[in-house]
């Protein structure tokens, strides 16, 4: 017997309906893709304003494809509300973007012990164009920022952010984030760090153009004769530069160490939540 047309048009229908996807399951990846863009979106690195929108965005979504198998969020029930589910987005976005925050702090006060050292050398008057932020800094706090980034890359720092992803959704299930006083207070402390951080790297800079400064002021007042502001300038760059070159090795080193206790703040700022 020959078949009815009617009988072929629904089996090619149903051997073409493959992709049979369940809305939970679409509702658990949505959830993912929100984390994941809040947390790169946020970090130093891949939040650049250089890098393109269709770059991130496929970076972003392989990143949730990668992870959805790997985190089997099927437990997760259906949220069908409009408010419970607006609420779930808005915890996941605050989330991420405390995660990138954490990291982001760092960075900040590395690169303004570079602002505070230009500006004691006097190389704050010249500026350069952060590719990150687009806005203008200092050549100090843009080498600082540099060098940051070169250890954060070799010490695999980056990865602790897939680890963290992991993790969050471990600690901190989908529609589980509370906002509370202990990640403020947490975040209150990793602010007070930036400008710790800051300090201690820029202080042997600082101390040295103090003692400078102190020096040709001695200098002015002892031989009047001298043309102490066209000497100063020029006399502070040269010495701050020596400063910093000696400096270098052990900035590195300071970054290492600090880098290096990352990935258990991010850990405490989700037990936090």
């Amino acid at each position: 017997m020959i078949a009815s047309p009617k009988k072929d048009y629904l089996t090619v229908y149903r051997q073409m309906n493959i992709i049979n996807i369940p809305l939970q399951q679409l509702q658990a990846f949505f959830l993912i893709f929100l984390r994941v863009g809040a947390i790169m979106m946020t970090v130093p690195l891949f939040g650049s304003k250089n890098i393109p929108v269709l770059l991130k965005a496929g970076l972003l979504l392989s990143i949730s494809i990668v992870l959805f198998p790997i985190l089997k969020l099927d437990h997760m029930p259906l949220i069908t509300e409009l408010m419970p589910f607006g609420l779930g987005v808005i915890g996941e976005i605050i989330l991420g973007v405390s995660i990138g925050l954490s990291v982001r702090l760092l960075f900040t006060g590395i690169q303004l012990a570079g602002q505070l050292a230009g500006f004691q050398m006097g190389l704050a008057i010249a500026n350069v164009m952060d590719p990150q932020t687009s806005a203008q800094v200092p050549i100090l706090a843009q080498f600082n920022n540099l060098i940051a980034m070169l250890v954060f890359l070799v010490i695999n720092a980056h990865h602790w952010f897939l680890r963290s992803m992991v993790e969050s959704f471990r600690l901190v299930p989908p529609f589980n984030f509370t906002l509370n006083y202990s990640l403020v207070e947490h975040l209150m402390k990793l602010g007070s760090n930036m400008f710790i951080i800051s300090l201690k790297i820029g202080a042997p800079i600082m101390a040295t153009m103090l003692i400078t400064s102190v020096a040709l002021g001695l200098i002015a007042r002892t031989v009047p004769q001298m043309h102490i502001f066209i000497v100063a300038m020029p006399l502070k760059i040269l010495i701050g530069l020596l400063m910093l070159s000696l400096t270098v090795p052990y900035l590195s080193s300071f970054l290492h160490q600090v880098f290096s206790g990352l990935g258990k703040d991010i850990v405490f700022l989700l037990k936090t939540m």
